[in-house]
Parts: C-alpha cells; structure tokens; sequence
C-alpha cells in the first residue's frame, strides 16, 4: 500500500465510538433544589412525611423557607405531621416545556390543602377522591415530590403515574446474591410473591443442595446460580451471564463473627469479613454497576434498583461485634459513592440497616430481634415505595435516633 492509499484508508475508515460515550442515560425529572429543600428528601428518603414548623410561633409552612413566613423566626425544625388532606382541584397536562414530563403525558397533579396548615401541589393517584392522603417520596433523579394517595392503602406501584417513583419488582428480574441464609429465602419469597417475572438466587461453596433448596427449586420464577463473592472470576462470571437483564440486585451475603479487636489474636476473622462485606459489595458493584447504569435508560424493562443489606452496627461500632461493625461501616461508605454513581442513569440504591438477626445475639438475654420475614417484608416495601435508607426492627429504630441525637453520647453507653 502507497502512502496516498493509506491516507485514503484512514480517512475512510469508520471511526470507533467508545462504549462509555455512546452509554444512554435517562431522562431524569429536574433536579434542582435548595439547600434547606433536602430536608424533605431526607425525610422521604426514609419514608417519613415532614414539613418545617416554626418553634415560636408553631406555623407549619411549605415550600420550604429559611425563615417563618409568619414571624420571620429562624427557629425551623423539621416533623413528622399528620398527612391527611383534602383535594380542592387538579388538572391534567397535556403539554410539558420539560423532556422527563413530556415523554410521559397525560400527567396528573392537584392542589390540596393538608390538614396542618399548608396547600401543596401533588402528584395524583388516579382513583384519589376529595380526601386523600400525602406521602413523601423519591422521583428518580433522588429528590422528595409528594403524592396525593387515597385514604386506604394502595400498593403506588400500581398506577401508571406514580410507579415512575417506585421499584416495585412486579415484572421485573431480581438477583438475590444468597439464597442459603433464612433472609435470602424469604426474600425469594417475597419477590415471587410481588409478581418478579425472574429471580436469580447465588449460593456460595459448598455448590451443592442446601437447607431449603428444595423449597426454592420449586417455585417457577427461581434459577439457583454458584455465587462466591470473594472469588473474582467466579463473580466476573455472573456478572456476564445475568447482568444485561438484571433489574433489581439485592446484596444479602455477609460473614458475621462475634470478635472485638484485643480479645483475640490474629486478624484473620476481620480478614474474612471484609473479604464478603465490604470486597464482595466491591466486586459485585464493578462488575454489574456499569450494565445497570447503561441499561438506566431501557423503558419499562430499565435497571431500576439496588440493596444493600448493611447493618445498624454501620453507624457506631458494638465492640463485641467490633471488626463485623467496621466491615459494615466500610460497605456503608462504599454503598455511598455507589449511590452517586448510580443517580445519574435513575437507578436508586436502597441501604438497610437492620439490628440484630435471628442468632446474632446470646439467647441468655435477647432484645428484640428483626425477623428474616419481617426484615424481606420491609425492603420488599421499601422498593414499592421509593424509600432509600430503612431502620427495620425496634433496636435499629432505637439505636438510630440516639445517633442523631447525640452520636458521641452514643459511642459511650456501647463502649460500656
């Protein structure tokens, strides 16, 4: 070939397009908002309905406002307030200057005047009535809207509308990475029974018929899959075979031992549990974090969510749990660069932080525990619900609001 022919040929030549580049994210719902506005999407984002009261004068407002719009007061705190009201009118758009809106008309909104004071704009549910109820939830660009819903309980999935802010697993494929503990089971249980078109189960070594296989062979929608996430390759593998089809992963696996740090020698435990808690969330989230942030943008069949089951030790160390509690906080930090990775293409990353489980603690003096039915019931209801951070279970609700109230105070009273 001539230099003037291989001038030609390069200049021909098709140019290759990187993969990365050429990924297609969602149209995602507009995502400004103030700071003193994230208030509310904290709250949302644990299922709680809030507004600002004024501590002075006791005004409930909203639109959130650094200041009473009544007295002027700064003394604003965010509470939990009832959430009934009632619907004074709506209105259906047909057009929308905004992309996310515009793909997605008919859009349903109304005006409703709560019970404690404000008039908000709502999204509507479409079989709301004069009275209705208002739940605080996250759109899929991770900000707080309110929903106007009926008085009874409805699964919001359901409505064509709203399950824009939902993840409910009804047909969609879930991939529970392990099926031999009684909360992986469950959760299979769980998803099958919400309409999950597919479940992928992992089972890690021994690869071979567990407590309970049997029972989760049997139901349709389950494929038991080798799954070892401190094995790289073994990972890698999954990852290829499943993970363009995958929508919602839920990440249960853990190794959990009851050791402090001085009371023994050697750090292999430690080792071990970070290996699974803390590598194994790590290798699983290079492996399928990329398909599902591609596949953000797929429709009706889109990548919609992520779990991970963390621990209520992730907030403050329980020495006789100490190296466990460190792993967990470790995963908890990783789940968070996750999440914002993840926020981009609309794929939510649900944390939970669960006390303690079945034999965690000294049956001698057990305090409550969660149930592995109660605990798969409440990330199956987190997922229809759009809620990103869950407390299940009396010692993690207990344990969380000493944290906030007063962390250090906290460490101490575990310390002792």
């Amino acid at each position: 070939m001539d230099s003037d022919q291989g001038q030609r040929f390069l200049l021909e030549r098709p140019k290759r397009k990187n993969p990365v580049l050429r990924t297609r994210l969602p149209t995602l719902p507009p995502a400004a908002r103030s700071r003193i506005a994230l208030g509310l999407t904290a709250a949302a984002a644990m299922g709680r309905f809030e507004l600002q009261q004024c501590k002075d004068c006791g005004t409930v407002q909203y639109p959130p406002r650094e200041a009473c719009q009544k007295c002027l007061s700064v003394k604003l705190i965010w509470k939990i307030l009832p959430d009934g009201g009632e619907l004074l009118a709506r209105t259906v758009l047909h057009h929308s200057n905004d992309l996310f809106f515009r793909e997605r008309l008919p859009w349903h909104l109304g005006l409703v005047k709560l019970d404690c004071g404000p008039t908000v704009v709502a999204h509507l549910h479409d079989s709301v009535e004069k009275r209705v109820r208002i739940k605080a939830m996250l759109d899929r660009a991770g900000q707080a809207v309110l929903a106007a819903l009926p008085e009874k309980e409805v699964n919001v999935a359901e409505d064509r509308q709203l399950r824009e802010f939902s993840c409910d697993p009804k047909f969609r494929k879930v991939f529970i990475t392990d099926g031999k503990t009684g909360l992986g089971q469950e959760l299979v249980k769980k998803m099958a029974s919400a309409g999950a078109d597919l479940i992928w189960v992992g089972h890690s070594e021994p690869w071979k018929k567990f407590k309970g296989f049997d029972e989760l062979a049997k139901i349709p929608q389950v494929t038991l899959l080798p799954l070892d996430l401190t094995d790289s390759k073994n990972v890698r593998e999954v990852a290829a075979e499943i993970g363009a089809k995958v929508d919602i992963v839920v990440n249960n696996a853990e190794h959990h031992r009851a050791f402090g740090i001085a009371n023994r020698a050697g750090i292999e435990t430690a080792r071990a549990e970070m290996d699974v808690n803390y590598f194994g969330l790590l290798r699983l989230a290079q492996e399928l974090g990329p398909v599902m942030r591609a596949r953000g943008a797929d429709g009706q069949s889109s990548a919609v969510a992520w779990v991970n089951v963390l621990s209520i030790y992730a907030l403050a160390n329980f020495p006789p749990h100490g190296t466990f509690s460190a792993s967990k906080a470790a995963a908890h930090s990783l789940a968070q660069c996750l999440r914002a990775e993840m926020r981009p293409a609309g794929v939510r990353v649900v944390n939970v932080f669960p006390g303690p489980i079945d034999d965690e603690w000294n049956q001698l003096q057990p305090p409550p525990k969660v149930t592995p039915a109660a605990l798969a019931a409440a990330i199956l209801r987190a997922l229809q619900d759009g809620i990103e951070d869950v407390y299940p279970g009396d010692v993690a609700q207990e344990w969380l609001a000493r944290w906030r109230d007063n962390p250090k105070a906290l460490e101490r009273e575990l310390s002792a």
